[in-house]
C-alpha cells in the first residue's frame, strides 16, 4: 500500500472513530472532552493535528489531495460536534425538567409582604380619627411660595418670628421647602371656603422641613398634620374639646394631656398641647426635658389677619387651627424613647410594625 493510501486510511479512520464516540456522549463535559481530544487544547495537541503532521511527509504532487481530505474530515466533525452540542444541550433541559417538576397542588411558599412605615401607620390613624370628627382630608404641596408660607400666615418679611423655623431655600426667588404644613390653611380656606362663605373642617398630612439640629426629639424633616376648623361662633372651648377627644380616641380613655400658653404668629390665643410621658428613667428627663411632659401638638384661634387672608370676614367667622408630628404622637403610642429611629431605616425597628 503506498503513503498516499495509508494516509488516507488514517483520517478515514479517525472519522469513524470519533463519530462513533460523538454518538455514544450524553453529557456537556464529556463533549467537551471529545473536543479537546480531536482538535486539541492550549496545552496538548489533538488527534487530528497529529494527523495532519503526515502532510509534510508527503510528496509535493500527493499534498493537496490530502490537505483536502483532511479539510473535509475537520469539517465533517465540527459539524457532528455542533449538532452533538444541540442535542446535548436539550437532553440535558429534559432531565432538568423531569427531575425538578412543579407539583402544582403542594401550597405555594409565602411571599414575604412590606408593611406601612410607622409613621404613616400613625399618620393615617390621625387622619380616620379626625374623619371621624367630621373632618375632610386634603392634600397641600411640599414646595411653597414665601407668601403662602410666611407672608399671608400673618409673617410679612422681616417679621421675627420666621425666625422659629430655619428655612430650607431654594435657587428661585420666593420659593421654599414649607416649614410647617400651616400654609395648607389659605390654600384650604380658599378651596373650600366659597369665597368665605362656607365653613370648613380640614386635615392637612404631609412632609415638612427644618433645617436644624437633629437629636432624640427633633428631625430636619418630618411628618405633619394641620388642622383647621371655620365656622360662626367657634371659640377656644371647642379647640380644647376636639383634642381632648382626639387624646382619648389616640392613647385611650385615661390619657392626660394639657395645655400650655404659647406664641404663634398666625393664632390668637396660641397653646400647646402636651401628652404625659412619665419620668421612671433618665431616657424620660432627657425626652421631656425634666417635665414628664411631651409637646404633641401646637394650636390656637385662627387669627383674624390669616383668615381674612384666606377670604374670610373675621367679624363673622372665627375658627381653630393646630399641627402636631405623627413621629412625636407615635413616640408617646409605642413608647419610643428617640425619634431618630423612624428615619434610621433599620429593620430590627421597622418590622416591630
Amino acid at each position: 500500500m503506498s503513503e498516499m493510501s495509508e494516509t488516507h486510511d488514517q483520517l478515514n479512520t479517525l472519522e469513524a472513530a470519533a463519530l462513533a464516540e460523538l454518538n455514544t456522549v450524553t453529557s456537556a463535559d464529556a463533549l467537551q472532552a471529545w473536543y479537546g481530544r480531536l482538535f486539541g487544547t492550549k496545552r496538548s495537541k489533538g488527534a487530528l493535528d497529529e494527523a495532519m503532521a503526515a502532510l509534510g511527509s508527503l510528496p509535493r504532487e500527493a499534498r493537496p489531495a490530502f490537505g483536502k481530505r483532511a479539510n473535509e474530515v475537520k469539517q465533517a466533525l465540527l459539524a457532528a460536534h455542533e449538532a452533538r452540542q444541540v442535542a446535548v444541550r436539550e437532553a440535558e433541559l429534559d432531565r432538568a425538567l423531569s427531575s425538578g417538576a412543579i407539583d402544582v397542588t403542594l401550597p405555594g411558599a409565602p411571599v414575604q409582604r412590606g408593611r406601612l412605615h410607622p409613621s404613616t401607620q400613625t399618620l393615617r390613624r390621625i387622619c380616620a380619627i379626625f374623619a371621624g370628627l367630621g373632618f375632610e382630608v386634603y392634600r397641600s404641596p411640599d414646595v411653597e411660595t414665601d407668601a403662602n408660607n410666611f407672608e399671608l400666615l400673618n409673617m410679612p418679611e422681616e417679621h421675627p418670628a420666621r425666625d422659629m423655623w430655619d428655612t430650607f431655600y431654594t435657587t428661585q426667588p420666593g420659593v421654599i421647602l414649607r416649614t410647617h404644613t400651616s400654609p395648607g390653611q389659605i390654600r384650604a380656606m380658599r378651596a373650600f371656603g366659597k369665597g368665605g362663605s362656607a365653613p370648613i373642617r380640614v386635615v392637612l398630612p404631609g412632609m415638612v422641613y427644618r433645617y436644624e439640629q437633629v437629636t432624640a426629639r427633633s428631625e430636619m424633616q418630618f411628618n405633619q398634620i394641620e388642622g383647621i376648623a371655620i365656622g360662626r361662633h367657634i371659640t377656644l372651648a371647642d379647640l380644647k374639646g376636639t383634642m381632648t377627644e382626639f387624646a382619648r380616641r389616640m392613647y385611650g380613655d385615661d390619657a392626660r394631656i394639657r395645655f400650655r400658653g404659647s406664641y404663634f404668629p398666625f393664632t390668637e390665643p396660641s397653646v400647646e398641647i402636651d401628652v404625659y410621658w412619665g419620668l421612671a428613667t433618665e431616657r424620660d428627663r432627657m425626652i421631656t426635658k425634666g417635665t414628664g411632659w411631651l409637646e404633641i401638638a401646637g394650636a390656637g384661634m385662627v387669627h383674624p389677619t390669616v383668615l381674612r387672608n384666606g377670604g374670610y370676614d373675621p367679624a363673622q367667622w372665627s375658627g381653630f387651627a393646630f399641627g402636631m408630628g405623627p413621629e412625636r404622637t407615635a413616640m408617646k403610642l409605642y413608647g419610643i424613647n428617640d425619634i431618630r429611629h423612624f428615619w434610621a431605616n433599620d429593620l430590627r425597628f421597622l418590622e416591630q410594625f
